[in-house]
């Protein structure tokens, strides 16, 4: 683990090599982008990145601005802002000009479906776990990120966790705190671009999504699947919003596949070059 400044902002950041021996020359860097508010990059630790490094790629995961053990500004909160941030901390690690791959969770999926956007020349592919892509979706989050900031102000309960001994519970509840109460991410959430099929279409690069058969996000995903040239969409049965906790196994081994079927096509295409 390590802290590592990116523009204004320092930011914790998890960097796994590719296994030794592995076969990992040309490959892209796998990055990480973890979800809102009570997330942070060690949901990708053990079930995704490990796997990833193992497989021949290097891994990098880190904190979003303001969440887990990054530094939290009252600002910046917003897609273009984050964006910047991802790109600025490649920069600093070395990695400005490399070729990536995104995973991204839930909202991390739409900042990676914007970074690829932004940043067709370095983005070479995209997987995206249950992406939030309607105007509904920033409709219902707001309302509920606003409960929350209500409930959690003045809320005495961080110190009555940590009375119980339960740190990691008490220190989730204060940061969801400091970010609802205390940053503008509740406003620059409100007001989030919609993506639009002239968006969609825009992507070329190779896109896996994969969605809960009862998840409410399903049908944003199909309507990418409809419009990206190189876009596959996987439902996996039983399961809502929660692929990355509750399907490890499944999820391990589609995420494994495309990064091989995206470095395949990138190898190719640099041989037709």
């Amino acid at each position: 683990m390590a802290f590592v400044r990116a523009g204004s902002l320092r930011f914790h950041v998890q960097r796994l090599p590719a296994t030794a021996g592995a076969d990992s020359p040309g490959r892209p860097v796998v990055v990480f982008l973890h979800g809102l508010v009570v997330d942070n990059l060690s949901s990708f630790y053990c079930p995704l990145a490990v796997p990833v490094a193992r497989s021949g790629h290097e891994a990098v995961l880190y904190d979003l601005r303001g969440h887990g053990r990054t530094e939290r500004p009252g600002s910046g909160y917003d897609s273009p802002t984050a964006v910047r941030d991802l790109f600025a901390l490649l920069g600093a690690l070395g990695l400005g000009q490399r070729p990536v791959h995104l995973v991204g969770n839930s909202y991390g999926a739409t900042l990676a479906l914007h970074a690829a956007l932004a940043r067709p020349d370095l983005v070479t592919g995209l997987t995206l776990l249950e992406p939030p892509l309607s105007g509904a979706w920033v409709e219902n989050m707001v309302d509920t990120l606003s409960a929350a900031a209500l409930s959690l102000e003045d809320s005495t309960v961080p110190t009555e966790l940590l009375t119980l001994r339960l740190r990691k519970a008490a220190n989730l509840t204060a940061i969801a705190d400091s970010l609802l109460n205390r940053t503008t991410l509740i406003d620059d959430i409100a007001a989030s671009r919609t993506f639009t099929a002239a968006d969609y279409a825009r992507l070329h690069c190779p896109v896996l999504i994969i969605c809960g058969e009862h998840s409410e996000l399903l049908a944003g995903g199909q309507k990418l699947a409809r419009h990206a040239p190189h876009c596959t969409l996987r439902v996996l049965p039983g399961l809502g919003h929660d692929v990355l906790k509750e399907s490890s196994g499944v999820l391990r081994e589609a995420v494994l596949a495309h990064l091989e079927a995206t470095a395949a096509r990138a190898r190719a295409g640099a041989l037709v070059r």
